[in-house]
């Protein structure tokens, strides 16, 4: 019979205000009897809403029943099956609008932790079971994949179980992608990412590091070299800006620089790091978004005094995921909601002394269907920072677009 309790199992956490200090992992993760106990509120759905709200396809009801079942072992290669990252996703996929969020139980009360449990099979599975590479029948067909994020390690991993002769060209020293320099410590351990990518290196998959396609080799060349179909994944990597003035000044950065300073330069670590990162007392981070909370929960863990979040929007419009709210609010992340900026303000030096706001009201939904924000008047004030850190978003590298006749990006 179903565990009808319209609550979560709870997910063991750091304290907030000893995990805003450190850069370990907040949710430690489910023990056994808790992974049990939360894999019984599933209700075995017939129709299976949650596999249709996965990207992959994940056969989540079976591998959740294995769980129930104390099946570990089992539930983990019925994920595996369509998922080669599940330590990752499990702890980074926004399944509350995916699979969580079309969850019958999520009706009344809430959603199965189906994230939690591929979480926890996915760790019982690297901490109790020694990998063991299937074997493969070769096809002998050559295929390249453009990036070692989530997209193209997925695609490796996926081709490389079928036979195919893979090769992952990575533009950076390390491999992951977003996974090592977007996502901070505290969310996703870098320790868990490669041992993710070791178990597709061992399927077979070739690896160059250290490879910018598009200029120390094209895609018209790869074809050349023999591979009869090319993958890009090369991410999201331009970072964007509001085009205000004063953006050009000491101590603003965009998120994509100072998450990747961070967290693959080891910026955190002021005494050993080649590239230490200066932030000051008072930091706003702009956006409202997934990065802009890892931005913000970052800068309080290198001393920031304050740290605020400056999104023109609600509460409700917030596009970050709850959990990573949830988060920022415990550790002392201030939100200062419906409030624009319009100006970064600087000293002699080029330094940032503040940053000029506008406060803001919503208005009729927009094309995305949110509300638009519109301007109150008269309703400028200086918000005193010395750091300002945009987290507004990002588009596409077009180093691949420029040298590749014919490819678009949509």
């Amino acid at each position: 019979m179903a565990n009808m309790s319209l609550n979560k199992v709870a997910m063991p956490e750091q304290d907030p205000n000893i995990r805003n200090k450190n850069f370990e992992e907040v949710a430690l993760g489910y023990g056994i009897e808790q992974a049990i106990e939360e894999a019984t509120r599933c209700l075995q759905c017939k129709h299976k809403p949650c596999v249709g709200g996965c990207p992959v396809n994940v056969p989540i009801p079976e591998f959740i029943k294995q769980v129930a079942e104390g099946n570990l072992e089992e539930a983990y290669q019925i994920i595996t099956s369509e998922n080669s990252l599940p330590a990752i996703c499990g702890r980074v996929c926004p399944q509350e609008s995916q699979c969580e969020g079309v969850c019958v139980r999520g009706i009344k009360g809430e959603a199965v932790g189906i994230g939690r449990l591929e979480r926890f099979v996915a760790d019982y599975h690297i901490q109790n079971v020694e990998t063991v590479v299937p074997e493969i029948q070769k096809n002998g067909i050559k295929v390249a994949v453009v990036g070692a994020g989530p997209a193209g390690l997925s695609c490796a991993g996926d081709l490389a179980k079928r036979g195919y002769d893979v090769t992952i060209f990575e533009a950076l020293h390390d491999l992951g992608g977003v996974l090592i320099y977007g996502i901070p410590e505290f969310r996703l351990p870098k320790k868990l990412v490669a041992t993710e990518v070791d178990n597709i290196a061992k399927m077979g998959v070739t690896i160059n590091k250290n490879v910018v396609v598009g200029r120390s080799i094209t895609i018209e060349e790869l074809f050349e070299e023999d591979y009869k179909a090319v993958f890009v994944g090369s991410g999201a990597g331009l970072p964007k800006f509001l085009g205000i003035e004063g953006e050009n000044l000491n101590g603003v950065y965009s998120a994509n620089e100072f998450l990747t300073r961070v967290n693959l330069m080891k910026a955190y670590n002021q005494d050993q790091s080649p590239t230490p990162i200066r932030v000051g007392d008072n930091v706003a981070v702009v956006g409202g978004g997934n990065v802009a909370m890892d931005a913000a929960r970052t800068a309080l863990r290198l001393g920031a005094k304050e740290v605020s979040i400056v999104y023109r929007r609600s509460e409700d419009e917030l596009p970050a995921r709850r959990e990573e709210v949830h988060h920022a609010k415990e550790e002392g992340v201030v939100f200062r909601l419906l409030n624009n900026p319009i100006k970064v303000i600087g000293n002699e030096a080029g330094w940032v002394t503040g940053m000029e706001c506008v406060k803001m009201e919503l208005g009729e939904p927009d094309a995305s269907g949110r509300r638009s924000p519109i301007e109150m008047p008269n309703s400028n004030y200086i918000l005193d920072v010395n750091t300002v850190i945009m987290a507004i978003g990002q588009s596409p590298n077009p180093l691949i677009r420029q040298t590749t006749p014919g490819l678009d990006v949509r």
